[in-house]
């Protein structure tokens, strides 16, 4: 089983330490497409329409200034760089070492500066969004997608894929849909569905901490998958197709 995340927009960057090592990082391959595009960043960082450039606020200042310096910025693990909704709701540090090993061989973030990391990788806090296109790049969701689906065959043969992505990011890469299982949410009151948007984040997260933490196998079928999610929530299961991948929906009471 492999669970899919997105980054999270908040970052939490590290206080001291080395900064990144290059050769360390899974899936070496993407190594000279990480490089393209953290240049490309932080020439864009350093223009003085950079916020705009980036589609970001005068808040988030400081953030882009620091694109400018990654090579030499202290780097962190994934798993304590990304913070935000989802990944308070996995909440790693309070898994036990066992669950921890399991995160980190079962848990890729897809990147819009790394394309894919696993959740030990450790590279530094940026402001970047795979819905951002940077000069000689491109649009980022389009420069990732071949990368990554040459880099990411080997490792997701045979696995159960738990798409938790959304979909800025589920653009950067379309596993095959036999084996994927995209998670919705969805509130329901009254007979009536509604869709949930923001606390989908949370549910995911849990959804995630869930299947790192049950006892027992971890899912490897969609089948599997749904009972795994029916020991906490009330969900069902929507067959996919030859060109479009499962779906569970997890539906919350309203």
């Amino acid at each position: 089983m492999l669970i899919l995340l997105p980054p999270s927009e908040g970052k939490t960057p590290a206080a001291k330490g080395p900064a990144v090592d290059w050769e360390a990082l899974s899936f070496p391959d993407l190594n000279s497409y990480r490089a393209k595009v953290l240049d490309a960043l932080g020439l864009v960082s350093a223009h003085e329409d950079a916020l705009a450039l980036l589609g970001v606020g005068a808040s988030l200042k400081d953030d882009v200034e620091r694109n400018t310096r990654l090579h030499a910025e202290p780097a962190a693990p994934a798993y304590e760089l990304y913070s935000g909704v989802l990944y308070d709701a996995l909440g790693y540090k309070s898994l036990t070492p066992a669950q921890r090993r399991k995160a980190t061989e079962s848990v890729l973030v897809i990147s819009a500066l790394w394309g894919a990391l696993s959740f030990g990788d450790r590279v530094p806090a940026y402001r970047l969004s795979m819905g951002t296109a940077l000069p000689d790049v491109g649009r980022l969701a389009s420069f990732w997608k071949p990368q990554l689906t040459a880099a990411l065959a080997a490792r997701s043969e045979g696995e159960l894929l738990v798409d938790c992505r959304s979909s800025t990011y589920a653009a950067a890469w379309t596993p095959p849909p036999a084996q994927t299982v995209t998670v919705n949410v969805f509130t329901e009151a009254n007979g009536k569905r509604t869709v949930v948007s923001h606390f989908a984040k949370h549910t995911r997260g849990e959804l995630a901490r869930h299947l790192l933490s049950r006892r027992g196998k971890a899912p490897a079928t969609p089948e599997q998958l749904l009972k795994a999610a029916q020991e906490r929530w009330a969900a069902e299961l929507v067959e996919g197709t030859a060109r479009k991948a499962h779906a569970l929906n997890v539906i919350l009471p309203g």
